[in-house]
């Protein structure tokens, strides 16, 4: 409970001292196979499509060692940059000779090119090696050997896909020297860098709350004029002029007339505004709030500057003899990096290392597999950018979650070895209250809670307990769990009452600290879809950031999120109802009522709420989640009771259990109950029954019954006990980043020095 209170390139492997590397090849859709638990990416969200190929590591020797791997293997097919340059400015690609020119080329990297050709047909139909020769700007490269991959012979001008084999060093410094000179001359682009998605925002109160965040935080902002462009800070929001005043350290900034195009960074999203109107007073500059704000979201993950000295030590994936690179790594999230690199280590689009062993310093190390998604130009210094999405090994997962986690939120942690603190948290802020409930009804579960708390840490694949301490003790805490296959819960989070400790300025510096460790957990998780909570919206705050909310995006009918009020009922697995059930037959589903209470829920209920709670056809028994759950020692188990009448099913129970623990309040051991006829509720009773002996089965004296229908004379029948009424509360994963800014503002917004 929450309350404050193309033909695919062929596997291979190659031997270097006892060390193998695997390389899988593409599915014919375009899905990287799984082997040994090995995973695919996609520009910073794991186990998705577009990175195709993955590797994995026959012995520990190949991790330290690895060697070169063969072009079709390390880069995507779509890697390096995409050209749209024409005559003098254009990289034309030749077949067998310099002057058997093919076409145009369209994307280039050193591993491969695609070429728009002049003729209307091609004959690809050659399946050997053959000379490519790149030109451009009366320089000659080659002769590369190039093979035909995918292209559509039947459409005329269809572009060709060539791949290029055995590229040398010297003709991979050749090409990229192509590409520097394109990029100057503004005719390419990184083919794998991904677009942004905007939307449009018009509500007046949301403008005011997203201005009055932004300049709180002092995120930096850019004013673009007539090619001009002027770095500033949102300063102030005046309320009573509805006037924003921006800043600049520029020494003589040049304002200019209006209209104005300001982009400004908020917590996960770039803002863009039209200023039609505004006036510079030396350094300063005022606009009045815009009527419309455009949001350009940017990243799926939020990225922080990384710790001083973390490093990343990888080889070249194509030219070993560059040796063993030692970079600095710039900033990072669960699944991305920024790395300072130079133009001599020929770091393109698309390039796959296998391995990334990154230095976190005091001797611990984390191995990574990547995707190079964007290059910069040269920089002043001379060095170059490099964003890369990387995803763990697994052996290193546990590792790596701890360490982005603790970087991304430094002023929380995990809360192994602070269970009293945290008890004591608990009693303080009426956590043990809640629902009616005692402190006392809790003091059974604290040995368990103690046991659990300090193996979570370890287990970042199923929870996630973080605190926010300070020299007083524990200030605020908020846990997640993963009970579902693609649905994580958010649950117990509690606040010391009071005045902040010394040092905090921000009064909602604290509950914005926890929210971000704790909703960005489950983002590393490559199956995460869904986000569950039940809220007490007595609370203001709980009903301000996670109801309200909510209803914003159910009005919106997106379709990403849901809530209502249900009922949380108790029940004793000893105390049974003192009923007739003679007329019904209660057992295990079969097959068929399976298929008819999976269907039944799903005409009864949104899409949100059947998939996050796994009560889809094919995930109904939860098996890979009982699997997974019982991988790391600890219980999570799923039961279907059918009552049936003459033979025919009236009511289905949904019968669930998890590691004590795991919820102090017990939320995991619940059942649900839905009618698979018009009266089914005449059923409920025997089933409610028959699921207090499956719980005494397994040594739970009560349960929780989650009533989410309107009640009825059943409740009396099955000898319920009232409880409480929170909001259940359902938003997709797409929606996370977006609820975060929400939280932002809410908590960064109180700070009225910031406005006026």
């Amino acid at each position: 409970m929450m309350g404050t209170q193309s033909p695919e390139p062929s596997a291979s492997s190659s031997d270097q001292g006892g060390s193998v590397v695997l390389a899988t090849s593409p599915t014919i859709n375009g899905v990287a196979a799984r082997k040994r638990g090995v995973l695919t990416m996609d520009g910073g969200i794991p186990a998705s499509t577009k990175f195709r190929y993955a590797f994995e590591f026959g012995s520990g020797d190949a991790l330290r060692n690895v060697i070169p791997l063969p072009p079709a293997e390390a880069a995507l097919d779509d890697s390096g940059y995409s050209l749209h340059g024409t005559g003098p400015t254009a990289i034309t690609c030749a077949l067998g000779s310099p002057e058997a020119v093919l076409g145009e080329v369209t994307r280039l990297s050193p591993t491969v090119v695609w070429v728009a050709p002049r003729e209307a047909k091609v004959d690809t139909s050659e399946a050997r090696t053959f000379p490519v020769y790149l030109a451009f700007n009366g320089i000659t490269v080659g002769p590369l050997n190039g093979a035909f991959i995918h292209t559509d012979a039947d459409v005329p001008h269809a572009p060709v896909g060539l791949q290029l084999v055995g590229v040398t060093l010297e003709q991979g410094r050749e090409i990229l020297a192509f590409l520097a000179d394109a990029l100057r001359r503004g005719v390419a682009e990184p083919a794998a860098s991904a677009l942004p998605v905007q939307d449009t925002i018009v509500d007046p109160e949301r403008i005011r709350s997203i201005f009055g965040a932004i300049c709180a935080s002092g995120n930096k902002g850019v004013l673009r004029r007539q090619g001009r462009v002027v770095r500033m800070v949102l300063e102030r929001y005046h309320t009573a002029t509805n006037e924003l005043e921006w800043s600049t350290e520029e020494p003589t900034p040049d304002w200019g007339d209006p209209a104005y195009d300001i982009d400004v960074i908020g917590y996960n999203s770039a803002y863009r505004m039209r200023a039609e109107t505004g006036r510079g007073e030396g350094d300063r500059l005022f606009t009045t709030l815009p009527e419309q704000l455009f949001r350009i979201r940017h990243r799926w993950h939020r990225r922080v500057p990384a710790p001083e000295g973390v490093r990343a030590r990888f080889h070249h994936p194509l030219w070993r003899e560059l040796g063993l690179m030692r970079r600095e790594v710039l900033d990072l999230s669960f699944s991305g990096l920024c790395v300072r690199c130079m133009p001599q280590d020929l770091m393109f689009p698309g390039l796959l290392p296998p391995l990334i062993e990154l230095e976190l310093g005091e001797g611990q190390t984390v191995s990574v597999r990547g995707e190079i998604r964007f290059v910069s130009s040269v920089r002043a210094d001379g060095s170059v950018l490099c964003g890369l999405s990387v995803l763990p090994y697994s052996s290193d997962e546990a590792r790596w979650v701890r360490f982005v986690s603790q970087t991304m939120s430094p002023a929380t942690r995990t809360s192994e070895g602070l269970v009293d603190q945290l008890w004591d948290l608990f009693n303080r802020s009426g956590f043990f209250s809640l629902g009616g409930s005692s402190p006392e009804e809790f003091e059974e579960l604290k040995l368990n809670f103690a046991s659990l708390a300090k193996r979570a840490a370890e287990v970042p694949q199923l929870f996630c307990q973080a605190v926010w301490p300070s020299e007083r003790g524990i200030e605020a805490t908020l846990s997640f769990t993963k009970p579902y296959r693609h649905a994580w819960l958010g649950h117990q989070v509690a606040k010391r009452p009071g005045k902040p400790p010394p040092g905090v300025q921000e009064a909602g510096q604290i509950m914005r600290d926890i929210y971000l460790r704790t909703f960005e957990h489950p983002q590393s998780d490559p199956d995460f879809h869904w986000v569950i909570a039940y809220v007490e919206a007595l609370n203001p705050w709980i009903a301000k950031a996670h109801v309200r909310y909510a209803e914003r995006q159910m009005a919106s009918g997106s379709g990403l999120a849901y809530t209502r009020k249900i009922q949380k009922m108790k029940a004793f697995s000893h105390e049974l109802s003192g009923r007739d059930h003679r007329e019904f037959d209660v057992g295990p589903a079969t097959d068929g009522e399976l298929s008819l209470l999976a269907a039944s829920v799903a005409r009864q209920f949104p899409n949100c709420y059947v998939e996050s709670l796994d009560l889809t056809r094919d995930r109904l028994d939860m098996t890979p989640v009982t699997q997974k759950w019982k991988s790391f020692g600890m219980e999570r188990e799923r039961a279907i009771l059918v009552a049936r009448r003459n033979g025919i099913p009236y009511a289905a129970a949904v019968m669930e259990l998890g590691q004590l623990g795991a919820n102090l309040f017990r939320l995991l051991d619940n059942t649900r109950m839905f009618s698979l006829v018009e009266d089914g509720t005449r059923a409920y009773a025997a089933l409610m029954d028959a699921a207090r002996h499956w719980y005494l089965e397994r040594r739970r004296p009560s349960f929780l019954y989650l009533r989410e229908d309107e009640g009825g004379s059943y409740v009396q029948e099955c000898g319920l006990h009232d409880g409480p009424d929170p909001y259940m509360w359902i938003i997709s994963s797409k929606l996370v980043p977006d609820f975060l800014e929400h939280i932002s503002e809410l908590t960064i917004g109180r700070r009225g020095a910031h406005s006026r």
